[in-house]
């Protein structure tokens, strides 16, 4: 399953084309993709208009949902926080490191377009999207993998 980030949700309602809003756009079609609540907040914030704000709230309201937070992902986000600190790196929001540390937990892929993801993953076993001839592929503490390759 995939985790999509608000940054490619973001750019795929405003129509900022990007190899991750096409992406996005391919695995719409035939790989379960979930909505967690905190992007949900921040992709439905930034709508100026009731009527865009409606269209892409019933248009995410039919993927899966579920709320990424909780007692085990928040204490294991603070860890997560502080281990990256001890080894001089500072993310810039902490929601990226709930969400990273949410799909690590659940065994989620992640699509992003967002910095703040990279040291994350160099740094835990965040499985991450990338485009590669038509096959999902993700980054781990084994490397770059095929996703097929671990079912």
């Amino acid at each position: 399953m995939i985790l999509v980030d608000s940054s490619v949700w973001i750019d795929y309602f405003n129509g900022n084309p990007t190899w991750q809003t096409d992406l996005l756009d391919n695995y719409l079609s035939d790989v379960p993709i979930i909505m967690g609540d905190l992007i949900l907040t921040e992709v439905l914030q930034g709508f100026k208009y009731d009527k865009d704000f409606e269209t892409a709230k019933s248009f995410l309201n039919a993927l899966p949902f579920r709320e990424i937070g909780g007692y085990n992902v928040a204490v294991q986000s603070a860890e997560n926080y502080r281990k990256l600190r001890k080894a001089g790196i500072t993310v810039r929001k902490m929601i990226d490191v709930i969400i990273a540390t949410f799909c690590i937990v659940e065994g989620l892929t992640l699509l992003h377009d967002d910095r703040d993801f990279d040291p994350i993953t160099s740094h835990f076993p965040l499985k991450i999207s990338i485009p590669q001839h038509n096959h999902l592929f993700f980054y781990d503490s084994d490397g770059w993998r095929n996703l097929q390759q671990t079912s």
